[in-house]
This record gives C-alpha cells, sequence and structure tokens, in this order.
C-alpha cells in the first residue's frame, strides 16, 4: 500500500463485499469501489442499493476529505445491535469521485464484520481510518499513535 497514490485512486472492483452488524448481512455487493491512499488500507465503498437502508439513521456530523468533499456519517441499527457512526458516504463528492455519490464505506471496528472476498478483514488502528486490512495488503498502516502525519 505504499505504492498507492496520493491523490488516492477511485478503482471498481467486483470483488464480494459483505458487510454484517447484530448477525446480519446489511450490505452485500459485487459493484464496489475501493480507495487507494498512499499509507492506508483501501477503503471500500459499497452502492445503496445492495445495502439495507432501512436499518441505517444518520448519525449526525459531517467531515471535509481534502480529496473526495463533504462525508455525513450514519448509525447502523440491526439484530437489536446499535453501530454507532459506523458508516459514512458523500452525497455530493468531487468530479474525481463522483461514481460513490451516496455508497456507503464501514468502519471495520464499529460493525461485526466485514469482508472481501469472504475474507474477515482487519481495522486500521485508531478511529480515524477506515482502510480494511486484508492479507493483500502490506503495511505499516497509519493509525497508531506518532502516525497522522507520515
Amino acid at each position: 500500500m505504499w505504492d498507492y497514490p496520493r491523490p488516492p485512486r477511485l478503482e471498481a472492483t467486483t470483488q464480494r463485499l459483505v458487510v454484517t452488524v447484530g448477525g446480519r448481512t446489511i450490505a452485500d455487493t459485487v459493484r464496489g469501489y475501493r480507495v487507494l491512499e498512499t499509507s492506508q488500507a483501501p477503503a471500500f465503498y459499497i452502492p445503496p442499493d445492495d445495502t439495507d437502508r432501512s436499518l441505517f439513521r444518520s448519525a449526525g456530523g459531517r467531515s471535509f476529505c481534502e480529496w473526495k468533499g463533504y462525508a455525513e456519517y450514519w448509525t447502523v441499527v440491526a439484530g437489536g445491535t446499535v453501530a454507532e457512526s459506523a458508516a459514512w458516504s458523500y452525497a455530493e463528492p468531487v468530479a474525481a469521485f463522483a461514481a460513490i455519490a451516496d455508497y456507503l464505506s464501514f468502519y471495520p471496528n464499529r460493525v461485526e464484520g466485514c469482508f472481501v472476498d469472504g475474507e474477515h478483514v482487519q481495522c486500521m488502528e485508531g478511529d480515524f481510518y477506515g482502510g480494511w486490512i486484508t492479507s493483500a495488503v502490506v503495511g505499516p498502516f497509519k493509525g497508531p499513535p506518532g502516525t497522522l502525519h507520515w
């Protein structure tokens, strides 16, 4: 991942992406995107049509990404579990990322599980980065104390 580009690159992926909360599959697609950015594990984005949107509610707040624009956050309630601010999306991303408008990305440490082609992903340390670490990605990764400004 140290050879990932800066600015980040958006790539379509046909890998199967699955997210679970409270014992329920809340997202399942083979029509996703991944964002590749230097020093970060890929962040995967799932089309809204491949998520159970009835389980999502606004978590409030926004953040700004210099590459993608303004993000909004989503809490997921499923199977008796409340996953606070577990997902984010860009309603109006900048032109280079227009393909992921309204797609959802998930923090692996805030949901029960995120999977890429059946592999249970690991989360990046800390609570800022939402990258999905799989066996195909080599670190070190941003996230631990002292790595924010690498």
